[in-house]
């Protein structure tokens, strides 16, 4: 059978009816991904292969250094070709890893290239990608795959000034919208580096921040200014919750330690940021905006690349933390507070899996005003946004929750030729549940089994973050694989 061909995980007759049908034809809602809004609002050319595909790709870094490239030619200052072909080298290794397949699902998509890359091919792969980009901008890669909404992520201290000038741009056919991601106000492992953060952030408003009434005011007046700029989405990530509490009282304690350069324990760290949390709760609440919650990583683990390399160069690791006690504890105290905002949690260790699935299910109902799936355990994230990981997510969901309500897959991308993952995520599912349809497992109800796949494709993400998308969605003629 060849490789990649138009049936491609779609393993029996219902599958391939409900991908061709219901899952192909939907638009991309891209709500989380890592893409910077400067290169969106200068839809730029998008330059050579080696730009596009390994400048920001930790995924390709850390194949690279496992096949045993030199830094140099991954983050390296190397000429771009001899990074390529660096990576070109590695691809044949990467058998049964999903870059493989991720790589050439990509050449194909966006250039038409069947040739299996490796470094014979490379030279022909090159010039030919390369002639195509030369002519391709950041909208046309959109309108390509039909990608309706893309949501960044930015700092609270940011300028958002390239969001405002897509917002001022002639019409543009893919909403843009920031998210809020207020990371470094609770990092405090190194307060030289947070107080630096927090001066910065005081620069933004009208008075210095020496309390920590000043510290909340401050960010809520980020987050007012991310709101104005079009903003419905925060986003957080670090390791676990820790099953603390916080007083008022403790955490102006802690803060005034913080700010006056005083290094933290451990368990200072812990309470500031669940009591930072629920405050960010309540912001995200009263402004009808969507949480993103991701836990279960460790960061910068090799202290070498950190010291050469400096932090997020690919150099991050599942962690074995438990999750539940704090997890619960918190979501707990911002429902009793009438605090917890529509929120997806995305846990990076897949042992947790029933435990997230299952956390989502205490958390839907009692708030009159949200609609289905008010709590969701968001796609599979990370080291498991894979085929294998994509479809235990979608069958532990089924088990124990609804995956009727699911709002689907993202890309959590730095790649902007990324969106090829979203194509395996609708075959995974297509083939999910037409597998039972066949095996007799769900009725043969094109309606039912259809209108399913179409809501977790994109249906879903439209109602549940109610940001307002483009004319024209749905409409571009879109690279999948489909037959035609």
């Amino acid at each position: 059978m060849a490789f990649l061909h138009d049936d491609y995980l779609l393993g029996s007759p219902t599958a391939r009816r409900l991908y061709y049908e219901h899952a192909a034809p939907q638009p991309i809602y891209d709500y989380h991904c890592h893409l910077d809004p400067a290169l969106l609002a200068g839809n730029r050319l998008l330059g050579s292969l080696a730009d596009v595909w390994l400048a920001e790709d930790h995924y390709k870094w850390r194949a690279m250094r496992a096949h045993g490239v030199d830094e140099a030619l991954i983050t390296g200052d190397a000429d771009p070709y001899d990074k390529f072909l660096a990576f070109a080298g590695t691809v044949p290794h990467t058998l049964r890893n999903p870059l493989y397949v991720w790589t050439h699902l990509e050449l194909r998509r966006y250039f038409g290239i069947e040739l299996l890359l490796n470094e014979d091919t490379a030279p022909e792969i090159w010039d030919e990608a390369n002639r195509q980009l030369a002519t391709t901008n950041v909208r046309d890669v959109f309108d390509r795959m039909d990608v309706a909404l893309v949501g960044t992520i930015d700092d609270p201290c940011d300028s958002l000034e390239h969001h405002l000038a897509l917002q001022k741009a002639s019409p543009y056919a893919t909403a843009v919208i920031p998210a809020f991601r207020p990371d470094r106000a609770y990092k405090l492992d190194d307060v030289k580096v947070w107080n630096a953060w927090v001066d910065r952030l005081a620069g933004l408003g009208p008075q210095p921040i020496t309390k920590l009434k000043h510290f909340k005011q401050a960010l809520a007046n980020r987050h007012a200014y991310f709101h104005a700029a079009g903003s419905r989405l925060s986003d957080h990530g670090f390791e676990a919750f820790a099953k603390v509490t916080c007083s008022d009282a403790e955490a102006k304690v802690i803060f005034k330690q913080a700010r006056a350069g005083e290094a933290l324990p451990v368990i200072a760290q812990q309470k500031l940021l669940v009591y930072l949390m629920l405050f960010f709760c309540e912001l995200d609440h009263a402004a009808g905006w969507t949480k993103q919650i991701h836990l279960g990583v460790i960061r910068n683990v090799n202290r070498q690349a950190l010291n050469e390399l400096g932090p997020d160069t690919g150099f991050d690791t599942i962690t074995d933390t438990p999750q539940g006690p704090g997890l619960a504890a918190f979501l707990g105290e911002a429902a009793g507070r009438g605090h917890l905002p529509q929120t997806i949690l995305y846990n990076l260790n897949p042992a947790d899996n029933h435990l997230f699935a299952t956390m989502c299910g205490n958390f839907q109902g009692l708030n009159k005003a949200a609609g289905p799936g008010h709590v969701q355990w968001g796609s599979a994230w990370w080291f498991n946004d894979q085929r294998n990981g994509m479809r235990e997510q979608i069958d532990v969901l089924s088990n124990v929750g609804l995956l009727r309500h699911f709002v689907g897959m993202l890309t959590d991308s730095r790649s902007l030729l990324s969106y090829p993952r979203h194509e395996v995520f609708r075959r995974v599912l297509c083939d999910a549940v037409g597998r039972d349809a066949d095996a007799g497992e769900l009725p043969d109800d094109p309606q039912l089994l259809g209108g399913l796949v179409e809501a977790v494709c994109f249906g879903n993400a439209k109602r549940y973050f109610g940001m307002p998308l483009p004319a024209g969605v749905g409409l571009r003629g879109k690279a999948t694989g489909a037959r035609t």
